[in-house]
């Protein structure tokens, strides 16, 4: 008698937890009706100014290269309307915290050119096919998702971790390289190369000759391979990531040209310095957010219409990064801005755990799960930094990826970019796959320059 309660609570928490691992049947069947094969709301907003999802974009731009420099599908287009600091207040309900911090802190450089929305995400049928199946099998067993693959994990969320993890599995290209530079912006607004690098990057969670039950038995989504060739303080020194869905699991190595040795990173977490972006952003500021959830309860507060980085091409026209590079910020004659819906997730630091920021706040595009604006406060409640990222096309793909990104921190006056491709021939190629031993420390070590 005494251990029938206690079974039958067991029972009532496991199906309990089985409903909110994911949806039914029925549910996932809005996927082909009333949202996109990923998730968003097909139909537009009410005054149009959204438009309805009818496939995305994936027919070649003119002058786009695939291997080479990419053209902008949108170059003749004109800004919709400007944002600056006098009519900001205007449009604060579809501004975040960070957006109008910099219109106040910059009032006579930093604005918004808002241009007219065009929702251009698309990806290959095998993938909504995945969505579809990962909609009524993936699940969260504490921070962690299993039993998805292949696929957006949770195209119809229920609470916030499930966002981030959409952003964090958001369909990518499975194998590709870039040449890209980054730079530190001190709060005088000098730009200091902190970085020229070749990425090699690679997402097993898309490998679509793998399985479910292939990727499941190592857990590792996503490997990069960077090999930086300036500043000469840093030129020769080589990066390897791995990150698992048991981010515990994650592994880093990077290769010290002063030692000459390959190591291991003790700690690949959260607010800890990453060498990859020269001990400048945190690991977990890299494109907005990467990492570990374990660090914050996260609160799902809705979906809202944001005006929002997006279609960034135009950013990749000018051939010298000096064009891109603002005193303080993005050279606004750049950036392009749209008008999006957007997932608000708010994470708040988890009782026992430790970070610099006590509480922040994304903002994740419905349409290819990319968060591309946050914010952060610190312990004090004050706005720290406000974390962004431009995402571009690949129409060949179809997909698209995220170029320049960074951080502006609102107290210091300093920022930093990364993803700069304005001087390089080649901005993102698509490769087969690449085989798992040149993500390895091993690999790493054969780079070594000197």
């Amino acid at each position: 008698m005494k251990r029938f309660p206690m079974t039958l609570l067991s029972l009532v928490l496991v199906c309990a937890q089985q409903a909110m691992a994911a949806v039914s049947a029925d549910e996932a069947g809005k996927l082909a009706k009333d949202l996109t094969p990923l998730g968003a709301e097909r139909a537009g907003n009410a005054d149009g100014s959204i438009p309805a999802w009818t496939g995305g974009l994936s027919t070649p731009t003119p002058g786009d290269k695939p291997g080479g420099r990419r053209g902008d599908p949108f170059k003749d287009e004109k800004p919709l309307f400007t944002i600056n600091a006098a009519n900001a207040s205007q449009y604060g309900d579809k501004l975040s915290d960070g957006a109008k911090a910099l219109l106040a802190k910059y009032p006579d450089t930093y604005r918004i050119n808002v241009y007219p929305s065009h929702r251009t995400a698309a990806a290959p049928q095998w993938v909504y096919d995945n969505t579809l199946k990962n909609a009524t099998r993936a699940s969260l067993n504490g921070d962690i998702v299993e039993n998805a693959f292949g696929g957006v994990p949770f195209p119809i969320p229920k609470n916030g971790a499930e966002v981030i993890w959409n952003h964090l599995l958001r369909w990518r290209a499975p194998s590709a390289t870039f040449y890209a530079t980054a730079y530190q912006i001190t709060a005088d607004g000098k730009a200091v190369l902190a970085s020229d690098t070749q990425s090699t990057q690679q997402t097993p969670y898309y490998f679509q000759n793998s399985s479910l039950e292939e990727f499941a038995r190592s857990g590792i989504y996503f490997t990069v391979r960077n090999r930086v060739s300036a500043p000469s303080i840093r030129a020769g020194e080589g990066i390897v990531g791995r990150q698992n869905l048991d981010a515990s699991k994650d592994q880093a190595w990077v290769y010290l040209v002063g030692q000459r040795r390959v190591r291991k990173l003790p700690n690949t977490c959260c607010d800890t310095p990453s060498p990859t972006m020269a001990g400048v952003m945190s690991f977990d500021e890299i494109e907005v957010f990467t990492g570990r959830l374990d660090r914050f309860d996260w609160k799902l507060v809705g979906k809202q219409e944001m005006y929002i980085p997006y279609n960034a091409n135009r950013l990749m026209q000018p051939t010298s990064d000096k064009d891109i590079l603002g005193a303080h910020h993005i050279n606004p004659d750049y950036a392009r801005w749209e008008l999006h819906r957007v997932w608000v997730v708010e994470a708040t630091l988890r009782a026992g755990q430790r970070h610099q920021a006590a509480r922040s706040r994304y903002y994740c595009d419905e349409d290819t799960w990319t968060c591309v604006l946050g914010d952060r406060w610190d312990a004090n409640g004050q706005l720290w930094k406000t974390t962004w990222g431009y995402v571009n096309l690949i129409p060949e793909l179809p997909g698209n990826f995220m170029s320049i990104f960074g951080f502006n921190d609102l107290l210091s006056g300093s920022a930093f970019m990364a993803g700069l491709f304005n001087e390089k021939p080649v901005h993102f190629k698509l490769l087969d796959q690449v085989p798992d031993s040149e993500f390895t420390p091993d690999a790493l070590a054969s780079d070594g320059i000197r």
